[in-house]
């Protein structure tokens, strides 16, 4: 008998190469996962099928199309390698009339097309980390805006182009759980991606002066070069390009809207900011998400679980700038608070939920439902936990410039704010996944709201240390209420490395 069990792990590899004893052990584990083990012991041979690669097919068209009456088509079997070739009988024509140019054109070779290699791993890549890196310092440089304009149109500065740069992330992220970025020509994009990225980044502190335009144009690039490598993967797949091209124009409106921004200022310039922002981001929830490919989700959730710690970083990041040269007992006991801050954060998200949000995306078989929940849960959902995350490391880079001073209102808001949006996101997170709202979180993040009018009358490590204590009990109420199910979940995760 015959089946199609692993075709699309045959075809991928037809398309890539690699080792063919290593497919071969991976569609026996297909096998083993669908058939029963009796059954299996039955079969007295399993052979896989090697796909024909595309140089194959374009010989056999070529052949197909040499082949003439009266032509003899000779095949030669030479163990595993098999030949095709025609046998031609040449009629004999006349010679030419005396002075005409007997010459014969061979043409123009067609040079060799840049081909995309499709991802045949959960395993996020070398390249995929060093481009993360690029991002490590755009959140460094919104971090750096808000900074210097502590207000709240600074705040809103900063939460903007987070947004914007983050969609350009996210991007990045869908697009490289589909292909291999690591990959013949493919790299080479990247890289010129990562530099735009880079400029991009720089540009940031003065995105709404006199640097706006260069922005714009960098991200314009970062965007062009990640919708061009879209439209390479979506070679062979019509549904993938359709939705490609949707998000082009999208896209393209987007990168307008930035560059009429870098001309104008005020309200205006916000206003477009936010335009921009809203029009790339909404495209994927009104134009459907169908065509879309996700093959690989535990890829998925572990970038975006990465890109969650780099966000946690720029906390770390946030204490030794903040605390700067003079290290006395208030910076001390500040950046013991602030690591136990930042611990918590990673703990509330990465103890259970990055759990149970990769299994709930791996659980859906691929296609639209995968795809929105990824969408909703991955892409849209955890900006609020990266923003919060900045927001809050914003609040400690001040905290450590003045232990023993009070915070004023914004960057009270800031920490305390940032950290109820954070607490949010995990509320928005879960509401989305499993449809109940987590009390707990729900409550902790009106706490830390309430706590900001009272922040901006107690010095700033007292505030720290109050959010400090409010996150570890969260942590320990979770710990003991939820110990049973947090329990299976980690046995589930062992057993599935195992």
């Amino acid at each position: 008998m015959t089946s199609n069990f692993g075709a699309d792990r045959i075809q991928a590899y037809a398309r890539s190469g690699g080792d063919f004893d290593r497919l071969k052990d991976e569609l026996m584990d297909i096998l083993r996962g669908s058939f029963r083990p009796e059954f299996i012991n039955r079969i007295d041979d399993i052979i896989v099928f090697r796909a024909l690669t595309d140089e194959q097919l374009a010989d056999i068209t070529q052949l197909v199309g040499d082949v003439e009456a009266g032509d003899k088509v000779v095949v030669d079997a030479d163990g595993d390698q098999l030949t095709v070739d025609v046998e031609r009988v040449e009629e004999p024509t006349p010679p030419p009339p005396s002075g005409e140019d007997h010459s014969v054109s061979t043409g123009t070779a067609r040079a060799p097309r840049m081909t995309a290699v499709l991802r045949q791993t959960e395993r996020v890549t070398a390249l995929e980390l060093f481009f993360d890196l690029v991002f490590v310092l755009a959140l460094t440089q919104c971090t750096a805006l808000m900074a210097a304009d502590p207000t709240w149109t600074g705040l809103a500065k900063g939460v903007l182009v987070l947004g914007v740069l983050w969609w350009s992330w996210v991007g990045y992220a869908w697009l490289t759980s589909v292909l291999d970025p690591e990959e013949g020509g493919v790299r080479i994009v990247m890289f010129a991606a990562m530099a735009a990225l880079l400029v991009a980044a720089l540009a940031v502190p003065d995105a709404f002066g006199d640097d706006g335009l260069l922005f714009a144009c960098a991200y314009a690039v970062v965007r062009a070069a990640q919708l061009a490598l879209f439209l390479l993967a979506s070679r062979d797949d019509p549904g993938l390009r359709r939705s490609v091209l949707g998000l082009t124009g999208g896209s393209a409106v987007g990168v307008g809207l930035l560059i009429a921004a870098s001309g104008a200022d005020g309200w205006l310039q916000g206003a477009l900011w936010a335009l921009a922002l809203l029009l790339d981001m909404a495209e994927p929830f009104f134009f459907g998400s169908e065509g879309w490919s996700l093959e690989h989700p535990g890829h998925f959730a572990e970038r975006h679980g990465l890109v969650v710690i780099i966000a946690i970083g720029e906390s770390i990041v946030a204490i030794g700038v903040g605390a700067g040269t003079n290290v006395d007992a208030g910076v001390v006991a500040a950046a013991i608070l602030g690591i136990a801050v930042a611990a918590a954060i990673w703990w509330l998200y990465f103890d259970v939920i990055a759990i149970l949000a990769e299994r709930a995306l791996a659980s859906l078989p691929p296609g639209r439902e995968r795809n929105e929940l990824a969408r909703d849960t991955y892409s849209y959902l955890h900006f609020p936990l990266v923003a919060g995350i900045v927001l809050g490391a914003l609040g400690l880079k001040k905290t450590l410039g003045g232990v023993g001073e009070e915070l004023d209102m914004v960057t009270a808001f800031a920490m305390l704010g940032g950290t109820a949006v954070y607490l949010l996101g995990h509320v928005a997170h879960r509401l989305r996944n499993v449809r109940t709202v987590n009390k707990h979180r729900l409550v902790c993040a009106v706490v830390a709201l309430a706590l900001i009018p009272l922040a901006v009358e107690l010095p700033a490590l007292a505030t720290l240390t109050i959010l400090a204590a409010v996150l570890w009990a969260l942590i320990a109420l979770e710990s003991i209420r939820f110990a049973g199910s947090r329990e299976r979940a980690q046995r589930a995760l062992a057993g599935e490395a195992d």
